[in-house]
């Protein structure tokens, strides 16, 4: 095992992020290998899940460190293809911990029915697992974007939409899946929770509806 491994197998976060990264494969949110999970390591530095690894079977020597400075991004290994919308979300508010993407089919098949660029749910008490909410009665929205390969590209449309308006703590990227983050894992792991079940609440709502 080379130094790095061993570091990583110590990093009380690396342990914790494989730990939650097992628990939501447990839920059937990332199939397939799919998803990706990160824990900032330092101001401009990240540990992310390689590429092809199955979510389910994480350790810690399935982490990988990049970093970002200058508009670059640097790792050693392959890393998820996503790496680059994680590192932005780092680069855009300083507080954030913790990224988690995931695949639920709730989540994907919600993402294709809804054209807007934002969907706002409004009158569900589980609002409030998403911070900043405190009432049912406000509208919560969550911001959505279409899927493209080029993930740069995302990024930068991520930044364009940030710039006007800190998004609310997750996003949807059409027929691919959910984007949460935290200011600590804990945190990140509530609004995963939250959007899923505010996801799955209204997904169901609107076959009962239209």
């Amino acid at each position: 095992m080379n130094n790095t491994a061993q570091l990583h197998q110590l990093n009380p976060h690396a342990i914790a992020l494989c730990a939650l990264g097992r628990w939501i494969a447990s839920r059937h949110w990332v199939p397939a290998t799919g998803g990706n999970f990160s824990i900032r390591s330092g101001e401009h530095s990240a540990l992310v899940t390689a590429s092809g690894k199955d979510k389910g079977e994480l350790s810690p020597q399935d982490l990988l460190p990049v970093s970002w400075q200058d508009g670059s991004l640097s790792c050693t290994g392959t890393p998820s293809a996503e790496t680059a919308l994680h590192a932005r979300l780092y680069q855009l508010d300083p507080q954030i911990k913790a990224v988690l993407h995931t695949h639920s089919v709730q989540a994907t098949v919600f993402s294709r029915i809804i054209s807007e660029d934002s969907y706002l749910f409004q009158g569900y008490e589980m609002q409030k697992a998403i911070s900043g909410n405190t009432t049912h009665t406000a509208a919560c929205p969550l911001a959505l974007f279409d899927n493209t390969q080029h993930i740069p590209e995302l990024a930068d449309k991520l930044s364009q939409r940030w710039q006007q308006q800190p998004l609310h703590w997750g996003l949807l990227v059409r027929g691919h899946g959910l984007y949460v983050w935290g200011r600590s894992l804990d945190e990140a792991k509530r609004h995963l929770e939250g959007w899923e079940f505010l996801i799955n609440c209204e997904l169901e709502r609107l076959k009962l509806t239209r």
